[in-house]
């Protein structure tokens, strides 16, 4: 076999390859046995009708055209591993010449990995977000936590801002009850948010028994998006009590014995999912620089691949779960299609250029994946995903992602390398110092995977 290589553009070549006929032999061999099992001749037993008479009965063009579908495969690949290209995606693959134990010649164009030059990256400088908790922060957090201990207790006035009441609900639209417009015993916190427009006001000062109408736009069920007349009656009204701050509360809604402890508690895990969230962004910002420095030819075919899966799964997956159609998810975000399509346009070209300068720098640096890395990553990702390691180690198997998790994993220790050879300093100025642990190769994974990574979570959970 002969074959050259010529190259249409940064991204994409064509391979031109000669086949001389002797290399049939065994698609030829093999073709005319698999129609031997799928015909029958009168006169021959299944499976021993001899070459010539299915010559003769359907022709050696169907022998000829099975023997190569079955022989372009191998010739591709053999063809590919000489040219030593990196092929993305499916080759559009032209039979130019085909005689009868002549010749066999084809060309196959495909999209491939553009050659990248990684520049030196040791200059890199970017500036985050101080770790900074105020007590502020702290009374707050402490606040969350006396809310999720408040007791309700029946109350004879009338319903003010946070109090719980319980009330009937009655829409008409044009004069007429709502199929799905009554609700009775209803449950609502007043300044919540929780229900319709216009709640809040209507039951604000009424007493067990009180009744009020208002206007409001219906947010579901069959008349959603239309103007309704709903009728509102309070049958209860309690209010919320929250617990004293003090040690007591302490040991109500913690381990610890003092409210002193407590808050100190609330102080150090906020400074943890602060910095957490410092390292996320050193990650983000430092890839971002690192892309500027490269020239990253994107191919076409495999962009228009990765924007059609983006929309995919963002309307069938993320959108299905929540009940929301594109159009409305548009409408609520206050985009245009325009608008959309080219967010969805410059994220896919993000996603891509850093895959293909992580997965350069990898080999670049030599970076190599082990079945701890692995096993750690899978974990992070099953609990992200909302399986058990065991069905998402099950799904991913099945699905053929073990390579995609060992790239995510490879990715994430190269950015990991950028990030530590790159200045970083935070808002008052001070050097940052990410410490290599854990948090920091979870961070730098997810930053390598941008949003891909909710894409193949949603992937592995449905062929779960």
């Amino acid at each position: 076999m002969k074959s050259a290589v010529e190259t249409l553009n940064p991204t994409r070549v064509r391979l031109t390859v000669e086949v001389p006929f002797e290399e049939l032999k065994d698609s030829l061999d093999a073709a005319y046995k698999k129609i031997n099992q799928q015909v029958t001749v009168k006169g021959f037993r299944k499976g021993k009708i001899p070459a010539r008479v299915i010559d003769q009965r359907f022709g050696r063009g169907a022998v000829l055209e099975e023997a190569v579908n079955d022989a372009l495969p191998k010739f591709y690949t053999e063809a590919v591993n000489e040219a030593e290209i990196n092929p993305l995606g499916q080759p559009e693959v032209d039979i130019t010449e085909l005689k009868d134990g002549e010749t066999l010649n084809f060309t196959a164009e495909v999209d491939i990995r553009p050659t990248i030059e990684i520049p030196d990256y040791s200059g890199i400088e970017v500036t985050v977000d101080a770790v900074e908790v105020t007590d502020e922060d702290i009374e707050k957090s402490v606040e969350q936590l006396r809310e999720r201990f408040a007791s309700t207790n029946p109350v004879e006035r009338a319903a003010a801002d946070g109090d719980v009441v319980t009330i009937d609900l009655e829409a008409k639209v044009d004069g007429e009850v709502l199929p799905d417009g009554v609700a009775n015993g209803v449950s609502y916190t007043i300044g919540s948010g929780e229900l319709l427009d216009g709640i809040d006001e209507a039951v604000t000062g009424l007493e067990a028994g009180g009744e009020a109408t208002f206007t409001s736009q219906l947010k579901g069920g069959s008349a959603e998006g239309k103007d309704a007349e709903v009728t509102v009656k309070v049958t209860g009204v309690s209010a919320r009590e929250l617990p004293e701050l003090d040690d007591d509360f302490a040991q109500l809604a913690s381990e610890f014995d003092t409210l002193d402890e407590l808050k100190a508690d609330s102080r150090k895990r906020l400074e943890n999912m602060k910095q957490y969230d410092q390292a996320t962004q050193a990650q983000e910002r430092v890839l971002e620089k690192l892309l500027e420095l490269v020239e990253v030819p994107v191919p076409e075919k495999l962009l228009e691949d990765e924007i059609n899966t983006r929309k995919h799964n963002l309307e069938h997956h993320q959108l299905g779960q929540m009940g929301l159609t594109l159009d409305k998810y548009l409408e609520i975000q206050g985009k245009s299609a325009e608008e959309f399509d080219a967010e969805t346009k410059e994220q896919a070209v993000k996603g891509i250029k850093t895959q293909f300068v992580l997965d350069e720098l990898v080999n670049k640096e030599k970076l190599n994946v082990n079945q701890e890395e692995l096993t750690e990553h899978l974990m992070r990702r099953a609990a992200s995903s909302g399986m058990s390691p065991d069905q998402f180690a099950q799904a991913v198997v099945e699905g053929n992602q073990v390579p995609m998790l060992v790239g995510e994993v490879a990715r994430g220790k190269a950015l990991a390398v950028v990030v530590e050879s790159a200045k970083v300093t935070d808002t008052n100025g001070e050097l940052v110092d990410l410490e290599d642990d854990e948090d920091e190769a979870e961070t730098a994974e997810a930053a390598a995977a941008g949003d891909d990574a909710a894409d193949d979570e949603n992937t592995a959970k449905n062929e779960a």
